[in-house]
């Protein structure tokens, strides 16, 4: 016969199973922009005419944004952040409030909201 549990024993095995699952989640979303961000993506070389050094200022004539390492957008892409001594992160624009954490901010408001539903179920069923 299976061990019978309070309602306050069943509460706690479940906030101690959702806890090690976010904290599992949120390893494996780190890792794997960890992994992501290995690669240059400002590796190829940007020649404007023969010299090697881009101009600067970057003249821009169409928006080709680039996210810095320093949480950045630069908008005029490789050759602007390479003015302003910047290492690009990756291409596309930064994300507000993204600058250095390892964990996106989507993924923490993912979490959260999984602990809303949790925290309303266990109320609805009488364990809080």
């Amino acid at each position: 016969m299976p061990p019978s549990y309070t309602p306050t024993a069943r509460l706690r095995l479940l906030v101690l199973f959702l806890a090690s699952l976010s904290l599992l989640f949120a390893q494996t979303l780190a890792s794997s922009s960890a992994a992501a961000e290995v690669s240059d993506p400002c590796a190829a070389p940007v020649s404007d005419g023969g010299s090697e050094a881009p101009l600067c200022p970057v003249r821009c004539f169409r928006p080709d944004p680039v996210c810095g390492a320093d949480g950045v957008t630069y908008w005029c892409g490789c050759p602007e952040a390479a003015c302003a001594g910047a290492r690009v992160a990756r291409r596309g624009y930064c994300e507000v409030g993204a600058g250095s954490a390892p964990v996106s901010g989507q993924a923490l408001l993912l979490v959260h909201i999984v602990w809303l539903f949790v925290l309303g179920a266990a109320v609805l069923l009488g364990f809080l």
